[in-house]
């Protein structure tokens, strides 16, 4: 099978079809029809072998997390997921792993109505590039930039179970049975809260998605406005798959681990209950916005705790 057998077989005749797509797959360059009044949001995301995932991982599994983790800065921004374009390097060509590898990822594109528009296939490591763009209405692009003293910072979600998922993967973690089947598909299929982020726009006051570490995101939110923050860590919400496995102090699992692809924002605090409504997933309120740079983490009766481990850093020494 030759290069363009391989994409005709696999891509070009898959998934949705749009009407914004007058020319996809099959030409030197896409043609796309962007709505007026509306700004493209564009993100990448590239998985490399050995580095964000594993070998074995299941084919479908890396299919769908490719695309999933560029749904999930979609979301952050409050953008509507439209097209996507993958390059996939491969050491040789496996049918049956493309097979799976275009199961998982055009499920979650027919999911969310994104259309492959175009890409590349070449030989080399095995690594998988996915850039999404996507619709936001002008002036309703949630940003980092927009915090302010006396919000209050939510999530989405629960939080850890990815770092869980990965622990039991390296066999740092013995846990078996239903609760840790849970915590590893919360690290192979994260579900991108694109819904929530749509039902953002024009409540949130600054959004970020939590690939990182909570701690490390909700810094760069914290950064881009100028502001600090106090969180509880008795508030984190933390699934009862996590609690189970006996991880001791999970809330730093929770604060640390990355791979959640859950959102953090921010809302002024008269926001009050309508938070929750029309988001389609559960939110937790874990502090406010300070005035005072940085952040100071605290249980519930005002306790200091001790500063949450770093989160990943592709250029540092891992995870401190």
């Amino acid at each position: 099978m030759n290069e363009f057998d391989l994409i005709r077989r696999y891509f070009a005749e898959r998934g949705v079809r749009r009407d914004d797509v007058p020319l996809g797959i099959g030409d030197d360059a896409a043609l796309l029809t962007p709505p007026p009044s509306q700004l493209l949001a564009v993100t990448v995301d590239t998985l490399h072998s050995g580095v964000h995932f594993d070998a074995g991982i299941p084919a479908a599994d890396l299919g769908y997390k490719a695309l999933a983790v560029n749904l999930s800065d979609l979301a952050a921004m409050g953008a509507e997921p439209a097209w996507a374009t993958l390059a996939l390097s491969l050491p040789q060509v496996d049918e049956a792993w493309l097979t799976a590898f275009a199961e998982g990822f055009f499920a979650l594109a027919e999911r969310h109505g994104v259309q492959l528009v175009g890409g590349d296939t070449t030989r080399g490591p095995l690594s998988v590039t996915v850039q999404v763009q996507g619709f936001v209405p002008q002036e309703k692009a949630l940003t980092r930039r927009g915090a302010r003293p006396g919000d209050h910072v939510f999530v989405t979600g629960s939080l850890g179970d990815a770092g869980a998922g990965l622990a039991i993967e390296q066999g740092r973690l013995e846990f078996t049975g239903p609760p840790a089947d849970f915590l590893l598909a919360r690290l192979h299929r994260p579900t991108p809260r694109v819904g929530a982020g749509l039902g953002l726009r024009g409540l949130a006051t600054a959004a970020i998605d939590i690939s990182d570490g909570l701690a490390q995101d909700l810094g760069h939110i914290l950064t881009a406005s100028g502001v600090g923050a106090v969180l509880d860590i008795d508030h984190l919400p933390l699934s009862n798959a996590l609690l189970a496995s006996g991880i001791d102090r999970a809330w730093r699992l929770a604060v640390s681990a990355g791979d959640d692809y859950e959102l953090c924002f921010t809302v002024p605090a008269d926001a009050g209950l309508s938070v929750s409504d029309g988001l389609g997933c559960p939110v937790t309120c874990i502090g406010r916005i300070t005035a005072e740079p940085g952040q100071r983490w605290q249980d519930v009766a005002g306790v200091p705790c001790e500063p949450p481990p770093r989160g990943w850093d592709h250029f540092a020494q891992g995870e401190a």
